[in-house]
């Protein structure tokens, strides 16, 4: 039966875990997930040169616990012998990645989604970047489950974070940050100036260069800054969140508008079949001229504007809540549409191509990725949401699944 013992039933242990463990409690909790009796457990045999009475079984079980230590997917709890741990639950109850540990939780052909703290899993990433999609955490007065950063230490949490990114990030390479702008000031209908700082330190600390700002305009948000808008009717009801593009180098900068090109309307496609617009005029002292064959260029579609049009409601954000019901886990509070990240993705980069998320949430942006043939690399801290997102992945080419996270929720079938 020993033979059948293997590493990911010690890890999955740990997984399951919903606090530190004693040895004796691992070896407990081991025997029940790989169907060994207690009798297997404590059978003794005779181990090494003093052959000493010990069991086989146990033994291996620590030498996995200190394979999962030399990886860094398990901590020792300080000043308790024997005692060790895979995460802590935060404030809202999810189980949040310690420290140093990093999981492989899932994986496909093209990318990998990884449990751990961001800033460990990108610097020992080695590896090429070309952009850099995602939504931090805001910097909100009531903490929501995925943490909270005051906004006083949110600007050297956001540069902090994305360091060992534009570390790797390609020559113009580009970073997009989706980002809240109803930061208000305490107790004042006035906004934070939170993200004109954010602006000048990823500048001034990280180098990165603001090529543009996307206004995300949703006017199915719910009413709100409540405060300012509802009940003291100062402020106007917000229907935009800004979405920032940073390049590392303009002058290389890898965009291509060709590649987002949207269909010409067909008021415009019968404007082409004219010849163009016939009129010469001259407006704004100048500055517009009509020449008698303005656009009567044939081209393969439109250049998009620079402002995103779109609800915050989509088929992959429905399938990640229902997902969520059906293990028993929260769902992300907190997705934006897949439009989004996949918008970015076709705009700044080419196929095969590496992008990232250092606070994947729902993984919208591997998502986005997996779809438009790049390669992609996930991390978040909460366990429940990496386990969530892993079901939109399953249906793709090499789909794997860490052992020890299948057994987070529910099973789904």
């Amino acid at each position: 039966m020993q033979g059948q013992l293997e590493l990911f039933h010690v890890e999955e242990a740990y997984a399951q875990a919903d606090g530190p463990m004693t040895n004796a409690e691992l070896y407990a909790k081991v025997a029940s997930i790989a169907g060994l009796s207690e009798a297997e457990i404590n059978t003794k045999a005779e181990i090494g040169k003093a052959k000493a009475q010990h069991s086989p079984i146990k033994r291996k079980i620590r030498w996995f616990q200190q394979t999962l230590k030399s990886m860094n997917i398990i901590q020792k709890v300080d000043g308790e012998r024997g005692v060790w741990k895979l995460a802590n639950k935060n404030k809202k109850g999810l189980h949040e990645a310690m420290g140093e540990v990093k999981l492989v939780a899932y994986s496909t052909n093209l990318g990998i989604a990884i449990w751990g703290n961001s800033k460990k899993v990108f610097t020992e990433l080695g590896e090429p970047i070309h952009l850099c999609v995602t939504s931090p955490p805001y910097p909100l007065k009531i903490e929501r489950g995925y943490g909270n950063v005051s906004e006083q230490a949110w600007v050297d949490f956001i540069t902090e974070s994305l360091e060992p990114i534009v570390e790797n990030l390609v020559p113009g390479g580009s970073v997009v940050l989706n980002v809240s702008n109803d930061i208000f000031e305490s107790k004042r209908p006035s906004r934070s100036t939170y993200l004109e700082r954010m602006v000048l330190a990823l500048n001034d600390r990280l180098g990165l260069s603001l090529m543009d700002r996307w206004p995300w305009i949703n006017t199915s948000k719910p009413p709100a800054p409540t405060q300012w808008a509802c009940v003291n009717r100062m402020q106007l009801c917000s229907a935009w969140e800004p979405v920032y593009w940073f390049t590392n180098d303009p002058d290389r900068v890898r965009s291509d508008n060709r590649r987002v090109l949207v269909e010409h309307t067909e008021q415009h496609k019968k404007l082409l079949e004219q010849g163009g617009d016939s009129r010469i005029a001259t407006y704004g002292d100048g500055a517009y001229r009509l020449r008698g064959n303005a656009f009567s260029n044939k081209t393969q579609g439109k250049i998009p504007k620079n402002i995103i049009q779109r609800g915050h409601r989509c088929a992959d954000t429905s399938a990640v809540r229902k997902i969520a019901k059906e293990l028993g886990l929260p769902p992300h509070p907190a997705m934006f549409p897949t439009d989004i990240p996949s918008f970015a993705i076709e705009f700044l980069t080419n196929e095969d191509e590496l992008v990232v998320d250092l606070f994947s949430g729902s993984n919208k942006t591997g998502l986005a990725a997996e779809r438009a043939g790049r390669r992609w690399v996930a991390c978040d801290l909460i366990l429940e949401y990496v386990r969530t997102q892993a079901e939109l992945f399953s249906s793709f080419a090499g789909f794997w699944m860490n052992p020890a996270l299948a057994c987070v929720g529910r099973s789904v079938k």
